[in-house]
């Protein structure tokens, strides 16, 4: 089976059906009914009254038992696919339900349609139901930055590292990173009932984007028509508050000419982010859409590369 022609196949089918979105609101949905599975493992297993060595224990054995189960799955669903041309159209329908790339587009473009509908506080809604952090007190550019942000991280964790990982490994590799990857945003936080259970599956996460962030960072300053110095990137990554956000979000920063990142306050409390490319501009919602063709041309260059890796491995 092609691998990388299966991945675009269900890039090319979830960009023109939305799939994934449509079946991320019924309980069809592989990683929505994963994410209750995991849910049901967490609740029985992460106990405040055990020791915090036991919880670090226990949450690597079920992180590792459903990363575990969530390959298998892909395996065996892959094994029963039949040879040839059918075989990689089945598992393209499988793997769009797994991409992000339209949902992503649309749930970021609805923040600057409501901004010029309904004014910023209509925006504010629509950037808390994409981002963790608290909105109320958000200014334009404030709501601008955090839909930016958004869109640059979730371009490598719900759109890239899904590619990558299913056109190395198919259906097993995009199950376990997605599997991975929902995992860390359950149980993957620094809170008190998080911190020591869900620690192997934060550091599963950082491992499995590692690659996909920096060759996302690349393809949005391809996608721009410029290459900021690496130099300054790697800087600027290195002091996020996550060990991969960093590099789309900082490439995306220097493609449009604009701050991002910066203090911000999570449920959980402030964090003090330093801000990416400090000497730019203010955001604004006009650069939502102006990061938004970015998004889309670096898309296509996925997309390009992996037509190109097809064909070389027929």
């Amino acid at each position: 089976m092609n691998l990388p022609l299966l991945m675009l196949g269900g890039l090319a089918l979830e960009v023109a059906t939305g799939l994934s979105d449509r079946l991320g609101r019924t309980p069809l949905h592989p990683v929505r009914a994963f994410g209750a599975l995991a849910g049901r493992v967490e609740r029985s297993t992460n106990r405040a009254a055990s020791s915090r060595l036991t919880r670090i224990l226990l949450g690597d054995a079920c992180t590792a038992a459903l990363v575990f189960l969530a390959a298998a799955a892909g395996f065996v669903v892959q094994g029963a696919l039949p040879c040839g041309w059918r075989g990689t159209a089945a598992g393209a329908i499988l793997a769009a339900s797994l991409l992000a790339a339209r949902s992503l587009h649309g749930h970021v473009a609805a923040v600057a349609s409501a901004y010029r509908n309904d004014g910023l506080s209509a925006a504010r809604h629509r950037v808390g139901r994409i981002v963790g952090r608290h909105t109320d007190h958000m200014d334009e550019a404030a709501a601008a930055r955090a839909a930016i942000e958004s869109l640059a991280e979730n371009a490598s964790d719900g759109v890239l590292a899904p590619l990558f990982w299913g056109a190395l490994f198919g259906l097993p590799g995009l199950a376990a990173y997605k599997a991975v990857n929902t995992l860390d945003s359950m149980i993957g936080h620094r809170s008190a009932r998080y911190e020591a259970y869900g620690k192997v599956a934060a550091r599963l996460d950082d491992a499995a984007n590692w690659i996909p962030a920096r060759l996302t960072a690349l393809l949005i300053a391809a996608a721009a028509g410029q290459m900021p110095p690496v130099g300054r990137l790697r800087r600027e990554a290195a002091a996020h508050r996550s060990p991969n956000a960093g590099w789309p979000e900082a490439a995306m920063a220097h493609a449009l000419g604009i701050v991002l990142s910066g203090p911000r306050h999570y449920p959980e409390g402030p964090s003090d982010d330093p801000w990416l490319n400090a000497a730019g501009q203010p955001a604004s919602m006009a650069d939502i859409d102006r990061a938004l063709g970015i998004y889309r041309r670096a898309v296509g260059l996925a997309a390009a590369g992996l037509l190109v890796a097809g064909l070389a491995v027929r």
